[in-house]
This record gives structure tokens, C-alpha cells and sequence, in this order.
């Protein structure tokens, strides 16, 4: 690979020995044949290139003012339209993979794979559902001996769907089911090295050699085996099971994830096998979308050109786990990249298929038609590390009767459209905006929404709407509405909404002086018809791309928004308007909120949302705009869920358990809970938990805090009151709030 860090200070090197050089100037480094090499005092990790061909990488700082020199490299094939990464075919079975083909789907079994009758069931069922490809795990002897059995049933009742065996640990089972199986996924972290055990251990070059010659000559078997017999392989790096290796030399980070699965694809490739894909799954998607940017960035520089399988692991069940799928994967969708994915839900295995054909579908119908934005230059996007682009919150201004301050919250904000019928009851409404309710009068709360948008504004004489609105004003929430309304109706207080049309020809200066003004573009726009954004001081803009908009893209739109406003410094805020069509089915609007609005908050572009969708539930629509803005690691308003979707290594009903403790640690915003059916992810997937309830032994239940298991064994009855204690001993429980009545 042709990638590292250096201090932005190092001023130069030269080892003759390896060939290693730096030369500097003022904006970045060039490195060649990077290793690890000590200079000094400074010991500095890098990313070995084995392309002697294409050596030459492009630094820049992370950040402004950052001593951390990152690539900066091409990672999809344009950033103003979506265009498909060009790959090879693979063949997995019958099925065809790649570029060239349509974006397979794909699920995997939750039965014992030894109990042969339940999986062809199961198997069946899947394929009639319409997946392409299904995996199933296979973690011993037994497991391995009963796949040719699975396999010979399938081919009986004529269901030649591919069958993928996932292996951890066991190199030996590998080799026995790549007689019969059409792929084998190897865990780069777990297939030749021991499980991780979170030490920070010391390589000299040495050692790390010799590991690498251990890894080649446990895994070259299995590769020699897939090459006899036409077998594919996945290349599966998972953040949770990094080795100890990796992450003594490149940490828990995306960067080790890739560097993990190199180490796999140069001995394919060194003994000439070429039928495999990769994947780099985590079950945050900031992270997943950082690893697979840097993966292909780096495949860009090798000359590499392997298919991707995506995938947000652990993603939970419902809409959490819809709206993280959404973000990772439609993110990537939107640039083109992904030939075949998996929605991981803690659901049974055909439930994933459809919310996959969405998915599928929305990235194949954008690159088809190359959804996009005219080109522009991009200088100001972090592709790899994230890096937020804060807008300035709303100031106090002299002479204002009311506080604007808490119109917009600092993590990311919430706003929703209300109608003339809802402020005909006002507690209900206050409710459905999730204000606390004291005496009857509204309070602001933890996921209240911040701002509301009314496009129609109540007549002058309907006192009883205005008071309500006057009382949501009162304690800052923002009121937003038409420029035409506020005119007619005026609404003391009201933020106004304007468009850019509005602005050119002077209209909005019919309003009183200092009157807050929300500007609604679409991001396409002349450059010149944005310049009006450099003379009036607007609160926030609204960016609305209309879904009527067929080649035009939002997510390319927006960026070049983003663009325009870092170039000329323009730092109000951008909330990410999306107008959903009349009779939309919920899980489209979450894919389609989560792929178009996620794709860019994964990014740091956009302070919040405003979701609309004419005959959705007032309640569905504030908790998808919460789901998203916490998915993609901003505002935190709930408990956070690392829910394994279940396998045949699983070791409980992970359904039923997951329900039980949502259900008593629901009200925990800023508690991340892992909940894992075995330990095979177990303490790596809980990176970012605090707790975590993983499956040790049949009917017996390890609790873990962090990464660090610090009670086992605990039977599966007492384990859900026992992980309360445990949150409840380390400071984190607080009481549920009463239930109203």
C-alpha cells in the first residue's frame, strides 16, 4: 500500500538500504516505498507499497493546522455524479459479480447449520425471497461435514442458489467446505493469528515478518483449494477483530482494517488467484465508510480492481438498523462503490432481503442514469477522516424579545413540518414535538424538536393557534415560515423563508428590520445567483433538492454547496431539507433519509434535517430524524444499540433477548449497550460500547465493560437484571421517567 502518516515537521530521510525517501514542500510529502523506519527519537508507522509501479502518494494535513499528513487520493471514479467503480467479475458459483453486473443480495442463515433439515428450509426460503447469495457459518468438523449434505438437498430440489461458508478460526474447516461451497469468507483477524487480546504489543520488523510468513503459510492451502476448484473468497476485515498485530502497528482505525486485509489479498495474488472480493465492515458507519474509502483509494494506487461486498455490521433490528445499513451502505452507493451488500438486521434472515433490494436498487438506478451535479472543484471534503463542518449557532442580537439560541442545537438539529390542523390541539402538539409538559406549558428536553416549519400560518384572529405558537417561541423553539405568510399573516417572532429569488429582487426587505431569514436552495444554482449568500445574514440555509429531480443528485448538490461556502467562508448553517412524495412506504423514506442525508452528515457536511412525507406519523418522522443524526455519531438522544443479526454460532434467541433489554435500557441516551449472540465479533464489535451481554456457552451469559469481560457464566435467566446492575454499579443508570397517564 502507498499510504502513511508523517509530522507535518519531518523535513527529510533517505535510506539507502530500502530505497525510502521524503521530499517536502510547503503543502505535502511525497513517500516512496513506505515502511516502518525509526528516525531518532520518532518511530513512524507506515503502509508497505508493493506496487513498484504507481509509488508515488500526495499528502496533505488531516486538518488545518494538523501535524498529521493523510493521502490525498482518488476513492471513487468522480465526486459530482455517481459513477460505478469498474471491477472484475467474480464468479461465486453461478452468480456473477461485479461492476458489469447487477448489485447482488445477500443474507445469512440463523439455524444450526448441523440441524441440515432446518437450513435447506431456511436456505429455500431466502431464495425464494429473491437473494442472490447465502452464507452460513461453519465453525467446526461437524458444521463442515453437514454442508455437503445442505448442499446436496438444495441441488435436489433444484435451488442452486451459491452457498458462502463463514470461517473464523478454523483454516482446517475451510479447506474441508471449499469442496462443496461456492465461497469462503476468512476473517483476516482471526484466521491465522489467535484472538485478539487488546495488548499493545512491540514488533521489531523482524517479528512482523515472521508473522506475515506464518499468515502465508497457514492460508496458501486454502487458497491452492479454491483455485482447483473455481471457489470464490471474501476478504472480510470486521473493525471488532482486528488482531493484536494490526493494531500494535496502525490502532483500531480504518487504515489497520485495510492494511489487515492486504495481508490476505498479496498472497492471493502472488500465487495468482484473483476470484475474491473484499469487504470492511464495522458496526459504526463513519468508521465502515472511512475503511472502504481508504480500501479503494488504496486499490486505485495498486492498479487493483476487486469487487466490494457491503455491509454495516451489527446493525441492530426495526429502523435502527435500517437507517445505519442506509447510511453505510447508501453512502457508498451514492459514489459508486459496492457490487454486493447485506442489511445485517436482528430480524429473521428473509427480512433483510427487501430493505437489501432497496438499496440495490437505488444504486443501481443512480449510476445507470449517472445521477449527479455539472462538475466542480473539491478542496474542503474530508474522504477519510471524519472532521465536522460546524455552523455557526444563532447568536443573541441586541433588541430581540426572544431567545433564538436554541432554534438550532450544537450536535446536530431537528426540525419538522406542523399544519394549521395540529395547533388545533396544542398539548398534543407540544407532546408530538416531545417537550416536557409542565401545567400545560411546553419545555424544551433532550430529543425535543428544535425548530418547526408551518407553510401555512394561522389566520391573524385564530388566537388560540397563536398563543400556542407564541408559547413554542417562548422557550426556543424556531418558528419558520413563508416570506408570502409572514407578509399576509405577520407572526411576531417567526423566522422567515426565503429563496434565493426572493432575495435577489429585494422582496425579503419588506419585512421589518432584523428579521431572521432561512434561505431554501437547491445547490446547483449559478454561482452568481449564490453570491446574495455573501450580503445578508442568514440563520440557516435549507438545502431542498426536489425528488422530482431525476438526474440531478442531492448528495453531489450539497457538496458543492458545501464547496461555495468554505471557499468564500461562509459558516451558517446547512440543515438537509428532504420532501418525500405522497404514499411512500417507511422503509423507503429511512433508506432514502439515510442514503441522502447520511452520506453527507458521514462526512461532517450539514448541522441537521427537516423530513417531510405528506401522510406519515408526526412520531415516525421525529424519531427517524433522531435515528439518522445518531447514526451517523452525532446528537445522541437514546440508548445505543451493537446488536449482532444472529447466526448458527448464536447462543440465545438474540431476538427476544434484544426486545427484553430494549425494553428496561431504552431511556439511557449517551449508554451504548452491545448485545452478541457469541463471542466470534464479541469484545472487538463492542469498540464502541460501554456494556456489553455476549452468548459465552450455551444458556450462560459474559458481561463486559468496554472491551474487558468482567463477569462470566451467569445464567441466561439473571443476565439482563445483572447487566442493569453492572450499569447501574459504573455510574451510568439513571431511573426510567414515569409513564403518563
Amino acid at each position: 500500500m502507498a499510504t502513511g502518516a508523517v509530522p507535518a515537521s519531518f523535513s527529510g530521510l533517505q535510506m539507502k538500504e530500502s530505497g525510502l525517501g521524503f521530499g517536502k514542500s510547503m503543502d505535502f510529502v511525497r513517500i516512496c516505498d513506505i515502511k516502518r523506519i525509526k528516525s531518532g527519537r520518532k518511530k513512524i508507522s507506515m503502509i508497505r507499497n508493493s506496487n513498484t509501479g504507481r509509488d508515488i502518494v500526495e499528502l496533505q494535513p488531516a486538518s488545518e493546522g494538523s501535524s498529521l499528513l493523510v493521502p490525498r487520493q482518488k476513492y471513487c471514479e468522480s465526486i459530482n455524479k455517481t459513477v460505478r467503480r469498474k471491477t472484475r467479475t467474480v464468479m461465486v458459483g453461478n452468480v456473477p459479480l461485479g461492476s458489469e453486473h447487477p448489485i447482488r443480495i445477500q443474507t445469512m442463515t440463523t439455524t444450526d447449520t448441523k440441524d441440515v433439515a432446518a437450513t435447506v428450509e431456511q436456505v429455500m426460503i431466502i431464495a425464494d425471497k429473491g437473494a442472490d447469495i447465502v452464507r452460513l457459518t461453519v465453525q467446526g468438523k461437524r458444521e463442515a461435514d453437514a454442508c455437503f449434505e445442505i448442499k446436496n438437498s438444495l441441488v435436489q430440489k433444484n435451488y442452486n442458489i451459491p452457498l458462502v461458508a463463514d470461517i473464523h478460526f478454523a483454516p482446517s474447516v475451510a479447506l474441508r467446505v471449499s469442496e462443496c461451497f461456492d465461497k469462503i469468507r476468512v476473517n483476516p483477524g482471526n484466521f491465522a493469528d489467535r484472538r485478539a487480546q487488546f495488548e499493545k504489543l512491540e514488533y521489531t520488523d523482524d517479528d512482523y515478518q515472521k508473522e506475515l510468513e506464518h499468515i502465508e503459510k497457514v492460508f496458501t492451502p486454502l487458497v491452492e483449494k479454491c483455485k482447483k476448484y473455481g471457489r470464490a473468497m471474501r476478504i472480510g476485515t470486521n473493525h471488532g477483530s482486528l488482531s493484536d498485530r494490526i493494531m500494535s502497528y496502525y490502532g483500531d482505525s480504518p487504515r489497520g482494517m485495510v492494511e489487515s486485509a492486504f495481508e490476505f489479498a498479496r498472497i492471493c495474488r502472488k500465487l495468482d488467484f484473483h476470484n475474491f472480493v473484499f469487504s470492511m465492515k464495522a458496526s459504526n458507519p463513519v468508521v465502515m465508510v472511512q475503511a472502504y474509502r481508504l480500501l479503494v483509494a488504496e486499490m486505485y494506487v495498486q492498479g487493483w480492481d476487486y469487487p466490494l461486498h457491503l455491509g454495516v455490521t451489527e446493525a441492530g433490528e426495526g429502523e435502527d438498523g435500517r437507517m445505519k445499513s442506509a447510511i453505510g451502505i447508501g453512502t457508498l452507493l451514492q459514489d459508486g462503490l459496492g457490487d454486493t451488500i447485506r442489511v445485517s438486521l436482528t430480524e429473521p434472515p428473509e427480512e433483510e432481503i427487501d430493505p437489501c433490494k432497496k438499496l440495490a436498487n437505488l444504486g443501481m438506478r443512480a449510476a445507470k442514469i449517472q445521477q449527479g451535479v455539472a462538475p466542480f472543484e473539491e478542496k474542503y471534503r474530508r474522504y477519510f477522516d471524519f472532521q465536522r463542518r460546524s455552523g455557526q449557532l444563532p447568536v443573541q442580537k441586541e433588541g430581540e424579545e426572544v431567545d433564538y439560541r436554541g432554534v438550532l442545537h450544537r450536535d446536530g438539529s431537528v426540525l419538522l413540518s406542523v399544519s394549521l390542523d395540529q395547533l388545533k390541539a396544542p398539548e398534543l402538539l407540544y407532546k408530538s414535538l416531545a417537550t416536557k409538559l409542565v401545567v400545560g406549558m411546553p419545555f424544551k428536553d433532550l430529543a425535543t424538536v428544535d425548530s418547526i416549519l408551518l407553510r401555512e400560518l394561522p389566520p391573524v384572529d385564530d388566537n388560540d393557534a397563536r398563543l400556542a405558537l407564541k408559547r413554542l417561541i417562548e422557550v426556543s423553539m424556531g418558528v419558520i415560515a413563508p416570506l408570502s405568510e409572514q407578509l399576509t399573516k405577520p407572526l411576531p417572532n417567526a423566522m422567515v423563508l426565503v429563496n434565493l429569488k426572493e432575495l435577489s429582487t429585494g422582496a425579503y426587505k419588506l419585512l421589518p428590520e432584523g428579521t431572521r431569514l432561512v434561505v431554501s436552495l437547491r445547490g446547483d444554482e449559478p454561482y452568481e445567483e449564490l453570491e446574495i449568500l455573501k450580503h445578508i445574514d442568514a440563520t440557516m440555509l435549507l438545502h431542498d433538492l426536489p425528488f422530482s429531480e431525476d438526474k440531478i443528485g442531492r448528495v453531489h448538490t450539497a457538496r458543492r454547496l458545501f464547496e461555495y461556502l468554505a471557499e468564500n467562508a461562509l459558516n451558517v448553517p446547512v440543515i438537509h431539507h428532504l420532501q418525500f412524495p405522497k404514499g411512500i412506504h417507511r422503509d423507503e423514506l429511512v433508506i432514502g433519509a439515510g442514503t441522502n442525508a447520511g452520506a453527507l452528515l458521514v462526512d461532517g457536511l450539514g448541522d441537521g434535517v427537516l423530513i417531510e412525507a405528506p401522510d406519515q406519523d408526526f412520531d415516525f418522522l421525529r424519531n427517524t430524524s433522531f435515528n439518522l443524526l445518531q447514526g451517523c455519531r452525532m446528537r445522541n438522544t437514546k440508548t445505543e444499540y451493537v446488536s449482532c443479526p444472529s447466526c448458527g454460532r448464536t447462543l440465545f434467541d438474540l431476538q427476544e433477548i434484544s426486545a427484553q433489554i430494549r425494553e428496561k435500557t431504552s431511556h439511557l441516551p449517551g449508554v451504548s449497550i452491545a448485545i452478541m449472540g457469541c463471542i466470534v465479533n464479541g469484545p472487538g464489535e463492542m469498540a464502541d460500547a460501554d456494556f456489553g451481554y455476549v452468548g459465552g456457552a450455551p444458556g450462560k451469559i459474559d458481561l463486559y465493560v468496554g472491551k474487558t469481560v468482567v463477569k462470566r457464566g451467569i445464567e441466561m435467566e439473571y443476565a439482563t437484571d445483572a447487566l442493569i446492575q453492572l450499569i447501574k454499579d459504573n455510574g451510568r443508570w439513571v431511573d426510567p421517567p414515569p409513564a403518563e397517564e
